[in-house]
């Protein structure tokens, strides 16, 4: 599954910074991820980095985008 941030976000910036594959940028008002570039962080990490650091908890599952572990897997290795 790809991750969404919701309208909890902050715009604090933590989350761009540590996306290992450049799926998040700034939106209108609050940051927004590319569901066809998210990974959650599978691939690079063990878990999403930018879940650990959203101060506001705002980063959720996307309801729209729902992938297995071996979907992730090679959409990361697409992408690198």
């Amino acid at each position: 599954m790809a991750l969404l941030i919701n309208q909890d976000c902050t715009a604090c910036d933590a989350c761009e910074p540590v996306c290992p594959n450049d799926a998040i940028s700034v939106g209108d008002l609050i940051y927004v991820i590319n569901p066809l570039a998210c990974t959650e962080c599978v691939g690079a990490e063990d878990e999403p980095q930018c879940k650990l650091v959203c101060p506001a908890d705002s980063i959720v599952q996307h309801p729209d985008f729902v992938e297995s572990p071996e979907e992730l897997q090679a959409k990361y290795e697409s992408l690198h």
